[in-house]
């Protein structure tokens, strides 16, 4: 069973526009990132996630598609309000399209592993969380989880700062809810292994993302986990499903896409802007992860 990733490093592997994030002593149990999303994402491979994430709609609405890795796809219509709960052992696909013309807005929060296994304990007892692990939900409608991330928004984005007695306040009562409401015991469930915690994997996507230009480098990436090469290749494959150098080349890949989408760079400077000295090398990697040529892509 692949060991989860983390939190942070979701919304650094989502190509989207970081509106605000969750820092400071307040948000010691959760960590939030308010995102605005592109129209439109075609594929996208979600790590596993150490930490319990819930996802909620804050504003537009869209077709969102998820799917375990070469599965079947599972379409849902979301709009404001709607939202989604994983605790996913294993990283899967997604893809979207938005509806009508206002953006797609989402708050994600990731609930820290301390206040989870507290709720847990406290709803079945000291031994009673045995075997327990949350529902994965799709597109739902909750009025209680809405009034507490809209709480949480208030918070994220109120000017005088955020109070911490309130913040802790209101992630205790979410994490108690979704364990009542949204779980069940089953003596059969896989133990949860460890994980590669969140701030690690949050400053290894960033150093890579920041050095899209460079050669892959393993030692420099592990040196940042502050973990042996071959540990880390380890935990890293089994928390995204990817080795480093291919998640690397992934990026490299989302990078490319998005300057064929959006700008009239020509396909040679963008080759060169993402380490590629050889265009046809670049046209190779693109057409191997992507399927058409960066030509044809750009249309």
């Amino acid at each position: 069973m692949p060991e989860k990733s983390t939190p942070e490093a979701l919304s650094q592997r989502i190509h989207a526009r970081l509106l605000a994030r969750s820092h400071g002593p307040a948000w010691s149990t959760i960590s939030v990132h308010l995102l605005s999303h592109q129209p439109l994402e075609t594929n996208l491979l979600v790590p596993a996630v150490a930490e319990p994430l819930l996802v909620w709609i804050v504003s537009g609405s869209a077709r969102i598609e998820e799917r375990d890795i070469g599965g079947e796809w599972m379409p849902v219509e979301v709009s404001a309000g709607d939202f989604y709960l994983t605790h996913s052992e294993t990283p899967y696909e997604l893809r979207w399209e938005t509806r009508g013309g206002e953006p797609l807005c989402v708050m994600h929060l990731y609930l820290g592993l301390p206040i989870y296994q507290r709720a847990v304990a406290e709803v079945f007892g000291a031994e009673g969380g045995e075997g327990f692990r949350l529902a994965d939900i799709s597109g739902e409608r909750d009025e209680t989880i809405s009034g507490l991330m809209g709480m949480i928004l208030g918070e994220l984005r109120g000017s005088a700062g955020p109070s911490e007695m309130y913040v802790q306040g209101i992630a205790q009562a979410l994490a108690v809810h979704l364990v009542r409401h949204y779980g069940s015991q089953d003596a059969s469930a896989p133990v949860r292994r460890g994980a590669l915690p969140a701030f690690k994997l949050q400053r290894v996507v960033r150093l890579m993302e920041a050095g899209l230009d460079q050669a892959f480098n393993l030692e420099s990436l592990a040196a940042e986990a502050e973990l042996s090469a071959f540990h880390f290749s380890r935990v890293f494959k089994q928390s995204t499903g990817s080795s480093p150098s291919d998640y690397f080349i992934q990026l490299k890949m989302a990078e490319a896409r998005r300057l064929l989408r959006e700008t009239d760079r020509s396909i040679v400077s963008i080759a060169l802007d993402l380490g590629y000295s050889s265009p046809s090398h670049f046209a190779q990697v693109f057409r191997r992860q992507v399927g058409v040529s960066p030509r044809d892509y750009r249309g």
